[in-house]
């Protein structure tokens, strides 16, 4: 069950973030983003931190050793407004938030687990 709660939070969070990295068009948002997770209910873990790699509007995710792979769709509305749908194994999360310039903020929310929260994602230098 930990298992399960803590390859949705990873799922949920992670990957929501990396839509927030996704959510800007063209090369102002490319390159790696550090996404940190919160949950505000449920029973997925209480906070997590990913990294995504954006390039000319595609995102990436980076998964930390031992993580299994994620696919990440979505689009990004002319106001920078993000829109997502993550998905590891037979695990959804929907991710929706805004990116503005180096940072970008918004909720995520796990439905089979019963979990949501918010994230905040930081461009890191180049």
């Amino acid at each position: 069950m930990i298992l399960a709660k803590r390859t949705a939070v990873a799922l949920g969070l992670g990957l929501t973030m990396i839509g927030g990295a996704l959510a800007a068009p063209g090369a102002k948002h490319d390159g790696i983003w550090s996404v940190q997770l919160a949950t505000d209910s449920g029973t997925c873990d209480s906070s997590a931190s990913y990294s995504i790699a954006v390039e000319n509007g595609s995102v990436r995710y980076i998964p930390s050793p031992g993580s299994s792979p994620a696919t990440v769709s979505g689009r990004i509305g002319p106001d920078g407004t993000v829109d997502l749908d993550i998905r590891r194994s037979i695990a959804k999360a929907d991710a929706s938030g805004r990116l503005n310039g180096k940072s970008g903020s918004g909720t995520w929310q796990l439905a089979m687990l019963g979990c949501s929260g918010r994230w905040t994602a930081q461009k890191r230098p180049a």
